[in-house]
Order: structure tokens, then C-alpha cells, then sequence
């Protein structure tokens, strides 16, 4: 199978694991889109380095976080502002209310915090593997992470105890 191939392969299979991660950074599905889009090419141009990775998902989750963090410090972010829209997707489970209200309040959590909050709850990463993603050290995700609880916290009003067992994770 040619290096293509393979990529062409690999990508395919992974679009739609891309789109979930992208989705909770941006809130918006067509600038998840773009996020994606964006790091599939990164992806495309360090294929060989990637392919070699002891872990090429966690690769590719590393560059799809870093083309976000990237976006919010400059460039197409400071330049383009998006109207909120419904999701294209419907939200899984029964409590629908419950989760547009935490899709807005993490709409409003700043960009490093959300996705130190999306690394490590919506991905499920250890500190240490959401540190080694975001290119920072384990108290810096640490104590984004207590952060980002506590503005959610504010913003939803819910008492420390509500969000407490997320800490614990």
C-alpha cells in the first residue's frame, strides 16, 4: 500500500472522531469542519513522521488541538465571529436542556481551558497525556482544569458539589 493509501485510509476511518473532538473546542460543526480540514492537512505533510508515532491518534488529536489553540491566538478567529446556531446533530440521552446549557457555558470558558476541559473529560486523557498535547506540564493542566470547573461552575450557578466528581476523574 502506497503512503497515500494509507493515509487516505487512516483519514477516512477517523473523520468522524476528528468532528466529535473538534466540536465541544468550537461549537460550531462547520468550523469543526474547518479544524479538521485544517489538521488532516497538517496531518498530510508530516504523514511519514506520523505514521511512525507510537500512537498516531493521539498525534493527530495533538495537531487538531494545537490548529484550534492556534486559530483563538490570532488569524481567522480575530477576524471572523460566527452566529450561534442549533447543532446539525441531535444530543444523545434525554436531557436535552441540560446539555445545550453546558454546550453554552463551555462555549464561554476561555480557549485553553476548554480544551484542557475537552482533553480531559470529553477525551478522557490522563493529566500527563493532556499536558504532553497541549505542549505544557502537568500543573499547567492541572490548574487550567480547576479553572475551567470553576467557570463553568460560575456560568451554570451550580454549587462546587454538582461538578466536584469531574475533578476526581
Amino acid at each position: 500500500m502506497s503512503l497515500d493509501e494509507e493515509y487516505t485510509a487512516y483519514v477516512s476511518g477517523r473523520l468522524p472522531w476528528l468532528r466529535q473532538i473538534a466540536y465541544p473546542l468550537c461549537q460550531d460543526w462547520h468550523r469543526a469542519d474547518d479544524l479538521v480540514q485544517t489538521a488532516i492537512t497538517r496531518l498530510y505533510v508530516k504523514w511519514r513522521q506520523a505514521r511512525a508515532a507510537d500512537n498516531l491518534d493521539a498525534y493527530v488529536r495533538t495537531i487538531l488541538v494545537r490548529v484550534f489553540l492556534a486559530e483563538q491566538r490570532g488569524g481567522w478567529f480575530s477576524r471572523v465571529r460566527l452566529t450561534p446556531m442549533p447543532p446539525n446533530s441531535p444530543v444523545e440521552g434525554s436531557d436535552r436542556d441540560t446539555a445545550m446549557d453546558m454546550r453554552r457555558a463551555l462555549a464561554a470558558v476561555p480557549p485553553r481551558q476548554r480544551a484542557t476541559l475537552v482533553l480531559r473529560f470529553h477525551c478522557d486523557l490522563s493529566v500527563e497525556q493532556t499536558a504532553h498535547t497541549l505542549g505544557c506540564s502537568t500543573g499547567t493542566v492541572k490548574s487550567q482544569t480547576a479553572r475551567g470547573l470553576a467557570t463553568l461552575r460560575s456560568i451554570l450557578g451550580v454549587p462546587d458539589s454538582r461538578l466536584s466528581h469531574a475533578e476526581e476523574c
